[in-house]
């Protein structure tokens, strides 16, 4: 049968409506395991919502953090979802920056979000992100080289011990390091851990009047202690180990300890991962027997940038992609070890995800004792465990992660670190007016 001219017309004009109908979004992201497992399934999403189509753009840490920031406070209107954090989502809340996520749903529940989670990702009543996972940080280590080497991990580990450990596990002839530590620079990456280590040590980022801290003896224990656990017993090139290059190390055999985010525990113990699923035993962060461990609280968040045109189909993503039934999803395809964790009370009274994740439970803990407010031994001036909530912290930390990795590198000294760290931390508060 031939068709006229006019239906002709007709069909191409109605697929022209189609076409014009969709809605795309483009969604910024770290290239982290979970946040690659749900790019896997947004095929669930976009049939479910078939007006909706998704566009990835995925980053490593660093340039992620530099891309959404840059575009958000310029308003560039590049993304129409952004993967923030926890430092970023109540800062730019108040700046106006983020939309509501007041259309989540009627399902949605958001009193079954963790509270530690909740609060940092809320102002006012108002969530303004959703989290995808939460983490704290723990030490993951190898219970089968622990054995050979007469070792057992305490309950509740000191530096020390981590310390002299790592040197008894340590086999270069084998490609075995005894610990694996974050060394790439950025204040996300390398001054994550070492913040959150530095808390248990004792030091801070400023005292209580905003003055920096970085010539105190504490700091100086810390920067010390790290450098030397990774000349002494780390793999070669630490310097440029971030939390994925790690992951690979670890999964690899090559990794005694890594002190790192909880999240790495499903992907440590997935044997279709690891090289040592059945090997790997769990410790709560290390503390200096000050009264604090190094545990770090954080999650990875999908948020909306104010302005977007298309709040409405962004908020349906977002409601998807860190919804209950979500989590389902992955446990069907996955297995319930490997869903996002550390968000929901109802994961954590799932008796199918706690016999199937050994890591559940001192995963929960880490996160539930982790303090923004009572982070260090002594009182501070600001919110926030592995970071301080401040605007200017970003920069600062970015240069002062630099100044780290380059002592890891070789490139400078510890003393050399610590006065380059000093300088500028205080030029820049003088700067914002923190300090005279």
């Amino acid at each position: 049968m031939r068709m006229t001219l006019g239906a002709l017309l007709g069909a191409v004009s109605l697929l022209a409506f189609s076409a014009s109908a969709q809605t795309k979004l483009t969604i910024a992201t770290v290239n982290n395991g979970d946040m690659i497992r749900m790019q896997g399934l947004t095929s669930d999403f976009t049939a479910k919502n078939p007006g909706i189509t998704v566009d990835w753009v995925t980053l490593e840490e660093n340039v992620l953090r530099q891309r959404v920031t840059t575009d958000i406070s310029t308003k560039g209107g590049q993304f129409d979802i952004l993967t923030i954090g926890t430092y970023e989502v109540p800062i730019w809340a108040k700046q106006g920056w983020l939309v509501p996520l007041d259309g989540l749903g009627a399902d949605y529940d958001v009193d079954d979000l963790l509270p530690a989670i909740r609060s940092g990702i809320s102002q006012n009543g108002n969530l303004y992100a959703s989290p995808f996972y939460g983490e704290s940080s723990f030490v993951m280590y190898r219970k089968d080289l622990f054995e050979k080497a007469g070792l057992q991990m305490p309950k509740e580990p000191t530096w020390d011990f981590i310390a002299s450990a790592a040197k008894k596990i340590t086999d270069p002839s084998t490609q075995t390091y005894g610990i694996c530590l974050r060394g790439k620079a950025g204040w996300g990456e390398n001054m994550a851990f070492l913040t959150a280590m530095a808390n248990s040590m004792g030091a801070r980022w400023f005292d209580e009047k905003w003055n920096p801290e970085f010539t105190g003896p504490e700091w100086t224990k810390t920067l010390t202690t790290y450098a030397g656990m990774l000349k002494d017993s780390g793999p070669p090139g630490a310097s440029a180990n971030g939390f994925n290059e790690n992951l690979v190390l670890f999964n690899s055999g090559k990794c005694g300890m890594w002190i790192d985010a909880t999240v790495a525990a499903s992907f440590v113990t997935n044997p279709k991962e690891s090289t040592v699923a059945d090997k790997v035993g769990f410790a709560i962060a290390p503390n200096a027997g000050l009264g604090k461990n190094a545990g770090w609280l954080w999650a990875w968040n999908l948020a909306i940038p104010a302005g977007s045109k298309k709040t409405d189909a962004a908020q349906k993503f977002v409601a998807w992609a860190t919804s209950k039934d979500y989590t389902k999803l992955v446990a069907a395809k996955e297995g319930w070890a490997n869903v996002p964790p550390g968000t929901r009370k109802s994961l954590y009274a799932n008796p199918d995800y706690l016999k199937a994740a050994p890591f559940a439970e001192l995963t929960l803990a880490a996160i539930n004792a982790a303090d923004p407010i009572n982070s260090t031994v002594k009182p501070k001036p600001y919110v926030g465990v592995q970071f301080a909530a401040i605007p200017e912290f970003q920069g600062i930390a970015t240069r002062v992660g630099q100044s780290f990795s380059g002592v890891i590198a070789g490139a400078t000294s510890v003393e050399e670190a610590l006065k380059s760290a000093q300088a500028t931390t205080e030029r820049e508060m003088k700067r914002a007016g923190y300090i005279k």
